[in-house]
């Protein structure tokens, strides 16, 4: 069985091909972060039209790519949601139509189950149960799995995401865009402990996040410290310790709440090396596993929604010819 995945929720196209068989056989992605960096984040409008330009090309990338022809694909998935509205649209409606001209399935996937699903690309992919960590400009979510499809919401974010968190700082901080990467490769310059950042809503029970304070703290002491180079390394150093470790805590709650012996972390802010590095150490002292995607399958893709695919494929009748999207679509 091979599926078709098209990934359009926000600014990168990702078009792959996935074998039930031989896994994944194509894999094309085109980022839109040339296109947006002048704005100093997305522009919605500009993402849809990016989106409507590059999809088709990267289809046809994608069949070269696997030697196939579009008559060798059995169903076509693609990202309904959540995302923007507009770029989403591009996704479903050039999915829904190919799929309905090749009189094959199409399936309706959510972007954050691809993310969850990521790992399972890998060699090594994790078993059920696990904690997952979904952590991405858009989301930061910690939730429960016990089986495909059987998610339980145990905490989120209640204002900005964490990727989102580390742009903004990373703008203030005079940085490119997107932000997140390039604070974190100053920030290994570094004095540890110059600057110490509060870890917010660790200091009581429960599992769910907040940036917007941490990130109004880091503000101001860039207005009032940042003033060379090695004060603005400082700087990103205590902010992005304050996020990883903000992290680290909710997760160790999750885990002892659960008893589960293995985590996920998924999302564009799992290719962050340290937070990587400390999840290790903390899953390595508990005797458990940690598991992420290779960092090209950290940002968003076509490979996480073509096996997401396949794998509802197998469980479920396709969707009918109505065409929605969801901006807002709760994994659970």
């Amino acid at each position: 069985m091979r599926v078709l995945g098209i990934e359009t929720s926000c600014d990168e196209t990702g078009i792959a091909i996935y074998d039930s068989y031989a896994g994944l056989i194509a894999n094309q992605v085109h980022t839109q972060s040339e296109v947006h960096e002048a704005y100093g984040g997305v522009v919605p409008e500009l993402a849809a039209r990016h989106h409507l330009q590059q999809t088709l090309p990267l289809i046809q990338a994608a069949l070269q790519e696997s030697k196939l022809t579009v008559k060798d694909i059995n169903a076509v998935a693609y990202t309904a949601g959540p995302g923007l509205v507009s770029a989403l649209l591009i996704g479903a409606c050039i999915g829904r139509s190919l799929a309905f001209s090749l009189n094959i399935p199409s399936i309706a996937i959510n972007h954050m189950e691809g993310h969850l699903l990521s790992p399972m690309l890998e060699k090594n992919p994790p078993d059920f149960p696990f904690i997952a960590l979904l952590v991405s400009g858009g989301h930061t979510q910690l939730i429960s799995v016990t089986a495909m499809g059987c998610y339980e919401l145990l905490g989120e974010s209640l204002d900005d995401a964490a990727g989102e968190a580390f742009d903004k700082i990373a703008k203030l901080l005079g940085l490119g865009y997107p932000g997140g990467r390039e604070l974190s490769k100053i920030s290994q310059h570094g004095v540890p402990g110059r600057f110490i950042f509060p870890r917010p809503m660790t200091n009581r029970p429960g599992l769910d996040f907040s940036f917007s304070g941490l990130k109004t703290f880091a503000a101001q002491t860039i207005y009032n410290n940042a003033n060379t180079q090695q004060v603005r390394a400082d700087i990103a150093c205590a902010f992005e310790d304050a996020v990883i470790d903000t992290l680290l805590i909710k997760c160790r709650r999750a885990l002892d709440r659960s008893g589960f012996k293995r985590l996920v972390v998924a999302g564009g802010v799992s290719a962050n090396c340290l937070l990587r590095n400390k999840l290790a150490d903390m899953m390595t002292g508990r005797n458990g596993e940690v598991f992420y995607a290779r960092p090209e399958f950290c940002t968003d893709n076509g490979a996480m929604i073509a096996y997401a695919g396949a794998i509802r494929l197998k469980g479920i009748t396709h969707d009918s010819l109505d065409i929605k999207v969801y901006p807002r679509w709760p994994l659970s």
